[in-house]
């Protein structure tokens, strides 16, 4: 299982795909009023997790993925009537490659899919498939709504175990979780929601969900527990973290149009400066600027090659992760204030995204 490390080395981010021989495992109204009364259990006690697996499991799916390093599988959710599925960008991220994708349907069929874009800085991706009828399409719910404590339930396939269901709560949001992601880069989960529903290796991709069986987020990783580098998998540890809806969809939606996603940039490439190099500097940590892109952002602002950024919109600027989740949550035309240091002096500027 990989994990993330660096400045949270207290604990570790997982990626929840499962591999073959790979450590990365990635009748009539009264019925339906009393279905409708199930699965609208407020935010007290726990949801129907009964009602809403017989509501939301013909719409979750396992994304099986084959290519030359191996076979590795993850979960999935479909999200329109002609197959489009929203699922993570590490489970399918093989298929760029050349590896090939299958998804598995709640009634045990399998069809070929194709893979129709992904975004690594986000950790999401569309893949499609081609079924003669209407696919069943997973409800939209309001992660902007989710409050702590709120009983929540998870869909996908764990272990490669299809349709398997879990509860629990929303346990923490607005996490801010870095995980890995493509050419040894961090993809930035950016006001992730905290669960402790039990989520495993193969649950990447599959569905949070509220007690009305509508989608809240997107489990994508999870922790484990401190010390455990290099084993196998340690498993849930009743700490995992979901993209919100609010984010995921759009960025869906954005990959089925175009194929691809814009994230609005800064203009610059910098990296974490060690200890010793920012105590020369008089500051704890910061950011070192190795390049600023010429008529772009942050030249317009006023920063240059060496300056250190220290801060930006307020938070203390001790990875490059805090830059990239700026980006994929603001618009282009969004303003960052950033204090950075220069020849030993503190300066301050506003860098406009474009």
């Amino acid at each position: 299982m990989s994990e993330v490390r660096g400045s949270r080395r207290s604990w570790v981010i997982a990626l929840l795909v499962l591999g073959a021989a790979l450590v990365l495992i990635g009748g009539g109204m009264i019925a339906g009023v009393f279905t409708t009364l199930l699965l609208s259990n407020g935010n007290r006690g726990g949801c129907d997790a009964a009602a809403v697996a017989d509501q939301v499991l013909p719409t979750i799916v396992t994304v099986h993925v084959v290519g030359d390093a191996g076979s590795s599988n993850g979960s999935g959710q479909i999200i329109t009537q002609d197959g489009y599925i929203l699922t993570n960008n590490h489970v399918i991220a093989p298929a760029a490659t050349g590896a090939k994708l299958a998804v598995r349907f709640s009634d045990g069929h399998e069809v070929p899919s194709a893979l129709i874009g992904r975004d690594p800085k986000t950790d999401l991706a569309v893949v499609k498939v081609h079924d003669d009828k209407p696919l069943p399409v997973i409800g939209t719910g309001d992660s902007g709504g989710l409050v702590v404590g709120q009983p929540v339930v998870a869909l996908g396939a764990p272990l490669g175990l299809s349709s398997t269901v879990t509860a629990g709560i929303v346990s923490a949001l607005g996490r801010t979780v870095p995980v890995p992601s493509d050419d040894d880069t961090n993809a930035v989960l950016a006001g992730a929601i905290q669960t402790d529903a039990s989520i495993n290796p193969g649950n990447s991709g599959g569905a949070l969900v509220d007690c009305r069986g509508r989608l809240v987020g997107v489990n994508t990783a999870i922790a484990t527990v401190p010390g455990s580098s290099g084993q196998r998998s340690t498993g849930s540890v009743g700490i995992g973290f979901a993209v919100p809806e609010s984010l995921a969809l759009p960025i869906a939606h954005e990959l089925i149009e175009h194929g691809e996603v814009s994230h609005p940039s800064a203009g610059l490439t910098a990296i974490p400066i060690p200890p010793a190099v920012a105590s020369a500097y008089g500051i704890p940590d910061g950011l070192l600027v190795q390049q600023v892109d010429p008529n772009g952002p942050a030249e317009k602002a006023g920063l240059r090659a060496g300056d250190v950024i220290t801060g930006m919109n307020g938070q203390a600027a001790r990875s490059i992760d805090v830059l990239t989740a700026l980006q994929v949550t603001s618009s282009a035309g969004g303003t960052v204030d950033v204090s950075y240091v220069r020849d030993g002096r503190e300066h301050t500027t506003k860098v406009t995204l474009q």
